[in-house]
């Protein structure tokens, strides 16, 4: 049973993050959700307070999302859900519709739309940060404190517009990064390409114009259906919920199946 923070009432809305983070990405977006949503925003395993899979499984997308399934399932939930993820989490809710678990999904900035892989800078971009973050944590959280050295501290892995996180919102990340026991193994088994061209519900991709992380060649549309909709997230990067809340709420209210009046 993953871990999950759940806040409001109605049709449930899951939400999923991206790789070293935890269901503590969603915090700025929530409010503008829970008054007509059940929102329900997981650690993914291995992350938060998540333990990892099981040793002798694998954390590729299709495994992380069968842990999902059976999640939901043990919090009630049997039919299929609206998802919205981010990154990992983006990757996640495509996987989910593809095998019959979403009603309908929100892929901000989702992994898995390439075609040989993530490009080559996100390794090191990843990789340095988990290092720091591992060895020199007070050294990075003291970072987090200035607005200006928060801006430019996450504008490329997070988001222009970071300055705008609370100090202790932006130490938490880094602590979030800092006991991710499964970022290396899932970096490694979320390489694969996704092919989702037979998937039947509605699907919203969106990227930020500011997205750094995953640049062109990580925006392919062959793996999607051909009903799916692209959006451009204007003045925004790779997790851009602490620059812009309410654009990324409003997206997902209006781009996932309205709830019964």
């Amino acid at each position: 049973m993953w871990h999950y923070a759940e806040a409001g009432r109605g049709r449930p809305l899951i939400l999923l993050h991206g790789i070293g983070m935890s269901h503590a990405v969603w915090k700025p977006v929530t409010p503008y959700l829970q008054p007509a949503r059940r929102v329900i925003a997981f650690d993914i395993a291995g992350f938060g307070a998540t333990p990892p899979l099981p040793r002798d499984t694998p954390p590729t997308i299709p495994n992380l999302v069968a842990a999902l399934e059976e999640s939901l399932r043990a919090i009630g939930i049997d039919e299929p859900v609206d998802i919205a993820g981010n990154s990992l989490g983006g990757g996640m809710a495509l996987e989910a519709a593809r095998r019959g678990i979403a009603r309908s999904v929100v892929a901000i900035s989702p992994i898995g739309l390439w075609r040989d892989g993530p490009p080559r800078h996100v390794r090191y971009i990843f990789g340095s940060l988990r290092w720091m973050a591992a060895r020199f944590p007070g050294v990075l959280e003291a970072t987090m404190k200035p607005a200006w050295l928060r801006e430019i501290a996450l504008a490329v892995p997070m988001s222009t517009g970071s300055s705008r996180m609370p100090p202790a919102d932006a130490m938490a990340a880094v602590d979030d990064l800092r006991r991710s026991t499964a970022f290396e193994e899932t970096f490694e088994h979320t390489r694969e390409a996704f092919r989702g061209c037979d998937i039947t519900v509605p699907v919203t991709v969106a990227f930020g114009d500011r997205d750094w992380i995953l640049t062109a060649s990580a925006r392919q549309r062959a793996g999607l259906p051909a009903h799916a909709r692209w959006v451009t997230m204007k003045g925004c990067g790779h997790v851009p919920m602490w620059a812009d809340p309410i654009g990324v709420a409003r997206l997902m209210t209006t781009s996932l199946c309205p709830c019964p009046s």
